[in-house]
């Protein structure tokens, strides 16, 4: 048994990390806002984005396995410099946001757990997510954050020690409900976003590469084409998996925690993240208010630097800097510096007076509005025999990842018609 676990643990990589940090605390906000909003009647969302989920991620596990290259590099390559700035400026903007969101819930959870200010948390949660990234070699930071995703499990222990309908659960969760209301249509908008979310493309893409480095199986990022193997495709394909389970499981958990908590007693209205674990204490007692505490602190300590990493990959590859993270300082400032400066852009962003629940919501939504065109950049790389040879999208991947670009679509435009007139 021991040794069958070690086995899968040692699959997990990339694809895991990925899914895990998906779950950061701008999605746990989206997700216990929709528990608190809607109740039960949303949990329908976290079985249906699960395939598309791991439709989309896969594609990119496989085009960073094939080109040796970040999505950043491949776009560069092979369409316009516009295409590509856009691309880069969105997802440098929403993961500046997301950051200090995340940064600021992380720090205001801190302070429910020990009573020290808010600021200090602020910085010390900064200082240390940039000394983990910036001077822990590649091998021990990626072992760091596999084992930082079990975190998550927290949300799951918080599910069963507060009382559940289970029978209104498992209804809502096979029979989906719509609503014609502005707000049902802005928080379907935000889960969408939050769950198949653009830094996400990025850091698992380039992940894969940093891995085939590690490996010895191409020089460096962009440096060389890497023979892929069958077996190499589906370990990538098994870790991909999991990790998108694990992180619609966790998602699940949360909105089902939140509606029989929060939404059950009539607080409908969530201004920040760790207000949740406040408001869990009367109701569902000290330990699940701890453990929700917590979870945020470890959600932030494993996304904050994914967020700041995937920005900084994308830029690197864009202006042809050095870059990955296998590479010490000296030997990629640039690619170090866009990190350093991500993260502290976002720590400043604390200071704006921007309630933190509206960033982290926001920044869902304007994933969701900003993932279609990208999901489409990444359909025509991976139907693209000239970049990816025989290892193209199947008929159910492309059938996936064009059906939630045209749900993501509609949502997006509905949601801007509705905001609109």
């Amino acid at each position: 048994m021991l040794k069958k676990l070690k086995k899968l643990l040692s699959l997990l990589g990339p694809g895991f990390i990925t899914g895990a940090s998906d779950d950061d605390p701008s999605g746990i906000a989206t997700y216990a806002q929709t528990g608190a909003q809607f109740g039960y009647s949303q949990l329908w969302t976290a079985p249906f984005s699960f395939p598309f989920m791991t439709a989309i991620q896969e594609m990119c596990g496989r085009i960073g396995l094939v080109t040796g290259k970040g999505l950043s590099g491949v776009i560069k390559k092979y369409y316009s410099r516009p295409v590509l700035y856009i691309a880069v400026l969105i997802l440098f903007t929403a993961n500046t946001v997301n950051i200090g969101a995340n940064l600021g819930a992380m720090a205001s959870a801190a302070g429910l757990l020990f009573d020290i200010p808010f600021i200090f948390w602020l910085v010390g949660m900064t200082v240390l997510t940039l000394i983990l990234e910036v001077f822990v070699s590649y091998k021990l930071y990626s072992k760091y954050l596999k084992y930082l995703a079990f975190s998550l499990f927290a949300y799951v222990l918080v599910v069963f020690v507060v009382r559940q309908n289970w029978e209104q659960i498992i209804a809502s969760t096979i029979v989906p409900s719509f609503a014609l209301s502005g707000s049902y249509l802005l928080n379907i908008v935000a889960i969408l976003g939050t769950t198949i979310s653009p830094y996400l493309f990025f850091w698992q893409e380039t992940e894969e590469v940093e891995e085939e480095v590690e490996k010895g199986k191409i020089m460096g990022i962009g440096r060389g084409i890497p023979k892929v193997l069958k077996r190499d495709i589906r370990i990538m394909r098994i870790d991909t998996v999991i990790g998108m389970f694990f992180s619609n499981l966790v998602m699940f958990f949360i909105i089902a925690t939140v509606a029989s908590t929060l939404y059950a007693s009539g607080i409908h209205n969530i201004n920040t993240a760790d207000q949740v674990a406040e408001a869990l204490r009367p109701l569902a007692g000290d330990f699940a208010y701890l453990l929700f505490a917590a979870g945020i602190i470890g959600t932030g300590l494993l996304s904050v630097p994914i967020l700041a990493g995937s920005a900084s990959y994308a830029l690197a590859e864009a202006l042809g800097w050095r870059e990955g993270l296998y590479r010490k300082l000296k030997q990629a400032h640039g690619f170090y510096g866009a990190i350093t400066i991500a993260t502290l852009i976002g720590l400043l962003v604390n200071f704006l007076h921007i309630p933190p629940f509206q960033m982290l919501y926001y920044t869902a939504v304007l994933n969701g509005i900003a993932a279609p065109p990208l999901i489409i950049l990444i359909l025509l790389i991976s139907n693209n025999k000239k970049i990816m040879g025989g290892r193209t999208n199947s008929t159910l991947s492309n059938a996936l990842g064009i059906t939630i670009t045209a749900v993501m679509s509609f949502a997006a435009l509905a949601l801007l018609f509705d905001l609109i007139f």
